[in-house]
């Protein structure tokens, strides 16, 4: 039987049949597909802010495009989809709790066909969903079975270096989003008890970490990944993901400098300061419930605003981080 592909999707948050309706179905705010900054999402900052974070802003612009392009072409080694990476997106974005996220990648996605109706392209969904919520939600439960998986949908190695990004990404995404609405005094919506479990510390990975997945063969490498390897392999934050990561180069050089370019320097001795500490507790596992109540002890106890947001900035790409360690390490 020939396997079809249909324009409009009748069901919420990916489930797996797909609606033979050809009705539209609208997202609840399709205007929230349009915005200038892909990141920040057209949050209107200070100027003097806009500018003193600029350098690690516009590489997190230029990433969402990387990840998220109009038009994704498919191929044997590459089989994550437009929709795949943006159903990913939302799964996240919904996990973290960040409505302006929710309504941006739902929008986004809303006009993509989904998959065709097999068994196994509803699986793979499935699996795809599961496994990105996991990994924002609970990233200590991924282990040699959830990797596994991964494998057994369908996914290459390319595909599941692309997937943990995606989720990473948008994990940071959203704290940064969550981070620059607080700053502003803006009003946050939540739901009850939703809760993300803490993150492991944000250490650097040991000499005893390895991957499940095989690392970048030199002799196979092409230009780009052997610049790649060549230029992060001896910053620290990296070091021990940059052989697997830069099977997508473009990706881990993009990612690095946003490390590089301003969240290296973040004035640390300020997560010895109690409000920093608890304001950096609260962004990585309550993103949805961040807000200036949180943030304004920070400048109380004689931080910098500016400092305060880089030094949160960077325990969300902590998180990133982290989320790439647990994923992608061989699994017991």
């Amino acid at each position: 039987m020939e396997q079809r592909r249909f324009s409009g999707k009748g069901h919420w948050y990916h489930e797996t049949q797909t609606n033979h309706r050809s009705d539209e179905v609208l997202p609840l705010v399709p205007e929230a597909a349009n915005v200038d900054d892909r990141f920040l999402l057209d949050l209107a900052l200070p100027e003097e802010m806009s500018t003193a974070c600029e350098n690690w802003l516009a590489p997190a612009r230029t990433l969402c495009g990387l990840l998220f392009p109009l038009r994704v072409k498919v191929s044997r080694l590459h089989t994550l989809s437009a929709y795949d990476r943006l159903s990913t997106a939302l799964t996240v974005a919904q996990a973290c709790g960040v409505q302006r996220l929710c309504n941006h990648y739902a929008a986004l996605l809303t006009p993509l066909p989904g998959p065709d109706s097999s068994r196994e392209s509803n699986r793979r969904l499935a699996q795809l969903t599961q496994y990105a919520r996991q990994l924002a939600c609970s990233p200590n439960i991924i282990d040699a079975k959830a990797q596994q998986q991964l494998d057994e949908v369908g996914l290459t190695v390319y595909d599941i270096v692309l997937l943990n990004q995606i989720v990473g990404f948008i994990g940071f995404q959203a704290r940064v989003v969550a981070l620059f609405q607080a700053m502003l005094g803006q009003p946050v919506r939540w739901l009850p008890g939703h809760h993300i479990q803490p993150h492991t510390e944000p250490t650097v990975t040991g000499a005893l970490w390895t991957s499940f997945l095989p690392e970048v063969e030199m002799r196979f490498a092409s230009a780009q990944q052997m610049e790649s390897l060549a230029r992060w392999r001896s910053v620290p934050p990296l070091q021990a993901l940059c052989a697997v990561l830069c099977h997508e180069p473009q990706i881990l050089d993009v990612m690095g400098d946003i490390l590089v370019n301003g969240l290296s320097d973040t004035g640390h001795s300020s997560v010895k300061n109690t409000s920093a500490i608890s304001a950096i507790d609260f962004l990585n596992q309550s993103p949805d419930r961040f807000s200036a109540a949180q943030f304004t002890p920070l400048l109380s106890a004689g931080i910098p605003v500016e400092q305060a947001i880089t030094l949160l900035a960077w325990s969300a790409f902590c998180g990133w981080l982290n989320r790439l360690n647990i994923a992608l390490r061989a699994g017991e």
